[in-house]
């Protein structure tokens, strides 16, 4: 109703909107003449341009995957932005990675693919969904029925094997190009040899440290030549995304007064017809904004609004209207029981494909002779429940919990599963079929009954009605017409009183803004070529808000000069400055640590077992270069005064004890390698080739 009303208060505008959007649409074909249109492409990957067309059909397809992996046909606006994100890392990987699978000459050929499926070592994915329940076993006869059958099944089945197929595929080619990484990584002996030392070596000391916090700011002046002399070292270390910031008020529309009351009135009208019906499932499913539940409440369960009301009353007792998450409600009691507050099972669940939340690919006749087959077994031998449970339950949960689902409270189960342990004693076994597949299910135990009710609750949303859009609307309007410019948008805010919210570092990606859920309409504005900084944006009509905003920042990507991130150095460069001058201050009792200590009201601290390896010195943190210096020194040598990352230093070296010799360094060959392959398994080279790619992202044109 709100978006009808939306669309109505609208309608005149929408003409224009759409007659302006047509003639700019005509005009400017000409404009740009013929030739290739970069608006078609959603974005170009290694060379390869990416159009708009292929980019929906492939999201589009994830999109349908999710609905039905959920069995929602609604799908969350955010997920549906994640989505739309997770199919374009999915268009780069399978982009950049094919062209290097070509230009390295990786493939996987078909009778590769049919070893994968059928041969006598096939893929964990094969031996994962075409197991023989009453061995537990992989079981090559259910592949090759299922494949037998393909040709008989729905469309849907089809498909989902194609993806399947292209998965197993995939895995293949990524594994085998990982390999000739893994396997072309060699560890001389030396390199196995050194890395040991550094683990096992070990060295005991002295240091006298001085942190640059004990110096003044007042004491050190670094000069442009000290903070460009930083920049030029570490201007890497800046380098930025592309990004803007941005100001913005919001103009929420939200149900008035008269709104309240309009809906409490509508949902009063309905109370003698609510009362008076037979049907009452139909009558709220006809009237309500939420469908009737027959879920059994106890006391605890119901709203304390309605608990008093409802619980002692008499059956057919209407309660309300009383308000309640934004919604005006009424309910009436519909039946009173006596039913176990809680109950105990254990299960076997047998998915398939189509279930909810599935990821089976058996059909539900294979699911059902599987469930058939488990359920014979438990009949005969109800002890092997939990180790069946574990080794073929497809509840993930199974693997840790041997199938048992604990204490669950009435009604928290799905009906079908929730029904058949009410209705049967502890001790019962059976086999039921619910929307997540076959369940083998044991009752396991029943708390004592309670008195329990059904309740039929009419919600009637409260949402604002056209006439608020229209005045809220007129308010946005005025702000709009008196701040065309940055300067007259500030004065409006404080004038008016408003809240005044900053949304920094968006990113051409960005989704969400702080008070916005569907920010896309602003991100474009701020990121649009015509957009300069301190211009003021029309009016953005988002979900049930209006939005101006203006522009503050524009972030090109790249490694910004130095005065925009002078001040930013500036801790950096005075530490720097500090270490220099602690330095100096150190030199003339650099040679006695006790009497530098004096000198500086600090202390020596002792050194034990520090090995090269060693990431933090205690009290100091981590000060790499300070390892280095303590390594480089010979047995009682002292080292020259120098900074580190959070103080200076001078260090003694007073014993190093060497690791033992080894016949061979093979279990650190073998440790440096497993690190170095866990890092290829976990796409490190993909990441450092997606790095170097070149690629355009056009998604902030379409999306």
């Amino acid at each position: 109703m709100a978006v009808i009303g939306k669309i109505r208060k609208h309608s005149v505008l929408l003409i224009v909107v759409i007659g302006v959007a047509l003639a700019a649409f005509v005009l400017g074909d000409f404009a740009t003449g013929t030739g290739r249109q970069q608006t078609f492409y959603v974005g170009n990957i290694a060379g390869q341009d990416i159009t708009i067309t292929d980019f929906n059909r492939l999201f589009e397809e994830n999109l349908e995957a999710t609905r039905r992996q959920s069995q929602n046909d609604r799908i969350p606006q955010e997920e549906i932005t994640r989505i739309r994100e997770n199919t374009w890392n999915q268009l780069m990987q399978e982009m950049i990675m094919n062209k290097e699978y070509e230009n390295l000459g990786i493939v996987v050929t078909p009778e590769e693919l049919f070893d994968m499926v059928q041969g006598p070592n096939p893929h964990f994915a094969i031996i994962q969904n075409f197991t023989n329940p009453e061995t537990g076993q992989y079981d090559r006869e259910l592949v090759v029925r299922y494949l037998q059958n393909l040709d008989q099944m729905p469309q849907a089945n089809k498909d989902q094997w194609m993806i399947f197929e292209k998965f197993l595929k995939e895995d293949r080619l990524r594994n085998k190009y990982q390999n000739l990484i893994i396997k072309g990584y060699y560890i001389p002996n030396a390199f196995a040899k050194l890395s040991y030392e550094e683990k096992n070596d070990k060295v005991s000391g002295e240091l006298v440290g001085v942190r640059f916090s004990t110096v003044a700011d007042s004491l050190i002046k670094p000069t442009d030549k000290d903070y460009k002399a930083y920049y030029e070292r570490n201007k890497v270390s800046f380098e930025r995304q592309e990004s803007r910031d941005i100001e913005y008020v919001v103009f929420d529309v939200v149900p008035s007064e008269r709104d309240m009351s309009a809906a409490e009135e509508l949902v009063k009208g309905m109370m003698q017809e609510f009362a008076a019906t037979d049907n009452i499932a139909g009558f709220v499913n006809a009237n309500s904004e939420s469908r009737y539940d027959s879920t059994w409440f106890g006391r605890t369960d119901l709203p304390v609004i309605m608990e008093n009301d409802l619980f002692e009353a008499e059956t057919g007792s209407i309660h309300g209207p009383y308000f309640d998450n934004g919604a005006y409600k009424i309910a009436r009691l519909v039946d009173i029981t006596s039913r176990p507050d809680s109950m105990r099972a254990s299960h076997i669940l047998i998915a398939y494909d189509g279930a909810m939340r599935s990821e089976q690919k058996r059909t539900k006749d294979e699911a059902k002779a599987k469930a058939d087959s488990i359920f014979n077994v438990v009949k005969r031998s109800p002890s092997k429940m939990a180790d069946l449970a574990k080794t073929l339950s497809d509840d993930p949960s199974a693997a840790q919990n041997n199938g048992d689902l604990d204490w669950f409270r009435d009604g928290q189960m799905v009906p079908q599963f929730n029904q058949y342990v009410l209705d049967n004693k502890v001790g019962s076994l059976g086999l039921v079929e619910t929307d997540f597949g076959f369940h083998i299910i044991e009752v396991t135990g029943k708390k004592d009954p309670a008195k329990k009710i059904r309740v039929a609750i009419i919600t009637h949303q409260v949402t604002p009605s056209t006439l608020t859009y229209q005045e809220v609307f007129a308010q946005a309007s005025r702000f709009a017409t008196q701040s065309k410019t940055r300067e007259q948008f500030e004065a409006s805010i404080e004038n008016l009183g408003l809240n005044k919210r900053i949304g920094n570092a968006l990113r051409s990606t960005t989704y969400t803004i702080a008070g916005m859920q569907n920010a896309r309409q602003v991100v474009r504005w701020a990121f649009d070529s015509n957009t300069g900084i301190d211009d003021v944006s029309t009016i953005f009509d988002l979900d049930n808000m209006y939005v101006i905003a203006t522009l503050t920042k524009i972030q090109e990507k790249g490694i910004p000069p130095l005065e925009e991130v002078k001040d930013m150095m500036e801790p950096q460069v005075k530490n720097l400055k500090k270490g220099e001058y602690l330095v100096e201050r150190m030199k003339p009792f650099a040679s006695d640590l006790s009497q530098l200590a004096t000198a500086f009201n600090t202390e020596v601290s002792e050194l034990t077992s520090v090995t090269f390896e060693t990431r933090n010195l205690a009290g100091f943190g981590n000060e790499p270069i300070a390892l280095g210096e303590l390594f480089a020194l010979r047995p009682a040598a002292i080292s020259q005064p120098f900074a580190g990352n959070n103080a200076a230093f001078v260090l003694k070296m007073n014993d190093i004890t060497k690791s033992s010799e080894r016949s061979n360094y093979d279990a650190t060959r073998n440790e440096l390698s497993s690190a170095f392959e866990q890092q290829i398994r976990n796409n490190t080279a993909y990441r450092a080739i997606e790095k170097a790619s070149k690629i355009e992202d056009n998604r902030l044109l379409f999306f």
